[in-house]
């Protein structure tokens, strides 16, 4: 063991141990003291432990890089006797968690400036931010539970800020309702594992895995719990109403959401696959339930004309995908997904005034369709040609190929008018580095997710990611080479609405809101059944 790095490895624990405890500290004294200057004090040290939050997880990262490739640091040992899982994963996370919230705390500092909500906006933001460092850094899984049902319980608060609205008062109950069913889900997972392994201790669980997980009835009903879960936290159909709603939430509070709280289903899956057995039924469920609302989502975004509903449908569909990915054992694509959409989306909602003017600029003409399909044909099949040549670069996994395939295709399908064809040939190869390119992340960041069998696809697992690839072109097309046809016209109809799967759970969840004096008897929501499916064009 390299003493010199051992120097450094238990300060950087300590840090991550505390960094939790002091901000909710911190957010106990915020909602206790109300003055100015003590409110002016606790944002700028929010800010402070938020970076070094960052500096804390930056350094684990280079000891955990020493200790793989240069010498022994002892950090992950002493992490796990702490209580701490400081791998790849965690550090990734904690510094997505760390800079985002100091973004969204710097912005939403501005923001709220002399509005009412801005005195309870600190302190259920630090219990949030708190509750997901803690899901993140622990190794016990009933700690994990515990700040999986904390996150909820704050984000609730941070949803309710403008609680003398009736929309935001509805779409904080079916948050609620949600978040509790999932969050029963969670517990009781977590208690079948702990009923299969006789441990709460992670690294414990991971290091039998191979030797009792085969052929348990635990572990395939947590396996599904746990992807019911991660559905009702990314807002999978028919469970995605709230999404649509939570709009009225100010935006430090969607950009939370959007870009950090909602990913949190993918995660729990990134850092429980290893304890299950293979492809679980859990698997499935994420395999269907996903690809069918990233579908959907897909759709129903590009038929919105209102900014605010198109970003919470790409929401809905782009945790479909990681999903998805995540339920066909792709799992390095799925954390590159998730960074990825984390990033993208704060960026999106932090910078909403220059989205919305953007939206009002004219598209470009593309070139006419025969084209734009030759060209796209011609980049798929030299993708096509390329995976069939070496298959190794999507791990033998046909549905990993077609979604690869159907990017290629999508990609060139806007081939503008006009261009030359150097410039063709340009964009359409910019279009086929999709397939190295996605290699080179999975080589680079494949090592952070945890060592997994890379075995091929079972035959549903096939059958179903394929459906859902072939449906979700299949319906494009439709839409794209026919579009006044009588078939395009009705799909056209049907998908502005999000094919009304939000329905049955918003009607449900009104009516019982309503009896339960949570809203005035008559709402906006009420009076029009379809308000909340979207502004479709």
């Amino acid at each position: 063991m390299n003493d010199l790095a051992t120097v450094f490895s238990m300060p950087a624990l300590l840090a991550w141990l505390l960094l939790p405890v002091s901000l909710l500290l911190l957010a106990g004294f915020t909602g206790w003291q109300s003055s100015t200057r003590t409110t002016g004090l606790s944002w700028r040290l929010a800010s402070r432990l938020l970076a070094l939050s960052i500096g804390a997880t930056a350094l684990i990262g280079v000891l955990l890089v020493v200790d793989a490739w240069i010498a022994d640091t002892g950090l992950p040992e002493m992490g796990h006797r702490l209580g701490l899982q400081p791998d790849g994963l965690a550090v990734w996370m904690a510094l997505m968690v760390g800079f985002i919230g100091w973004i969204i705390l710097r912005y939403a500092d501005t923001y709220l400036q002399g509005d009412p909500a801005r005195h309870r906006f600190l302190p259920w933001f630090l219990t949030t931010l708190a509750s997901v460092l803690l899901l993140v850094f622990t190794n016990n899984l009933l700690v994990l539970a515990g700040a999986w049902v904390g996150v909820s319980l704050a984000l609730h608060h941070l949803l309710t800020l403008y609680h003398d609205r009736p929309e935001a008062r509805l779409a904080a109950f079916q948050k609620f309702i949600v978040s509790r069913i999932g969050d029963i889900c969670v517990m009781t997972g977590v208690w079948l594992l702990y009923r299969h392994y006789g441990t709460f201790d992670l690294p414990a669980m991971v290091a039998s895995a191979g030797d009792t997980a085969q052929g348990s009835t635990h572990l395939e009903i947590a396996s599904v719990l746990l992807a019911v879960a991660a559905l009702l936290k990314c807002a999978q159909v028919p469970f995605h109403g709230w999404l649509l709603r939570v709009m009225e939430a100010p935006t430090p509070v969607s950009a939370l959401l959007h870009a950090g709280v909602i990913n949190l289903g993918g995660f729990l899956w990134l850092r429980l696959f290893p304890v299950l057995d293979g492809f679980s039924p859990g698997h499935v469920v994420l395999l269907a339930v996903g690809g069918l609302t990233a579908v959907v989502g897909v759709l129903t975004m590009m038929s919105q004309a209102s900014v605010k509903h198109a970003l919470a449908w790409s929401t809905s569909a782009q945790m479909g995908f990681m999903l998805f990915e995540i339920g066909m054992g792709a799992y390095t694509l799925a954390f590159l997904h998730l960074l990825a959409h984390s990033l993208y989306k704060a960026h999106s909602f932090l910078a909403s005034g220059r989205t919305v003017s953007a939206s009002r600029v004219a598209p470009f003409a593309t070139a006419d369709i025969r084209s734009r399909l030759a060209w796209s044909a011609a980049a798929a099949g030299f993708g096509l040609a390329l995976l069939w040549l070496n298959p190794g670069l999507v791990e033998n996994n046909p549905v990993l190929g077609a979604m690869l395939i159907l990017a290629i295709f999508g990609s060139v399908l806007g081939l503008p008018a006009g261009i030359r064809l150097r410039q063709k040939l340009l964009l359409g190869g910019l279009a086929v580095s999709l397939i190295p390119i996605y290699g080179l992340a999975h080589w680079l960041l494949g090592p952070v997710v945890a060592p997994h069998s890379t075995g091929p696809l079972p035959l549903a697992g096939v059958v179903i990611g394929l459906l859902m690839v072939g449906t979700l072109a299949l319906v494009s097309l439709i839409l794209l080479l026919n579009p006044q046809s009588r078939i395009a016209r009705t799909l056209r109809f049907h998908v502005g609405y999000g094919f009304y799967l939000m329905l049955p759970f918003d009607h449900l969840t009104t009516r019982l809101a309503n009896s339960l004096a949570w809203l005035q008897p008559a709402t906006a929501a009420s009076k029009n059944d379809l308000s909340i499916l979207g502004d479709k064009s």
